[in-house]
């Protein structure tokens, strides 16, 4: 598996595991489910926004910005 497969196995792991921080009723499938159908996971995995070397934290407010208003700015 190359690095930048595993840097973006990382940050869907954080982005989860932060939703499941600010949720504690979420199950990690269910905050998995949430990360898998979001516009920030699309933008993670694309190469060109190198999205995936940014913090979690960073793009955790990406992640929290869409889900509550929809969409992401």
């Amino acid at each position: 598996m190359s690095e930048r497969m595993m840097m973006k196995m990382d940050m869907v792991k954080s982005l989860a595991l932060l939703l499941m921080e600010r949720d504690d009723s979420l199950t990690m499938e269910q905050a998995l489910s949430i990360v898998f159908n979001s516009e920030t996971y699309l933008k993670v995995m694309n190469e060109r926004t190198k999205l995936y070397y940014q913090s979690p934290r960073y793009v955790f407010a990406f992640l929290e910005t869409e889900l509550t208003k929809g969409k992401m700015e």
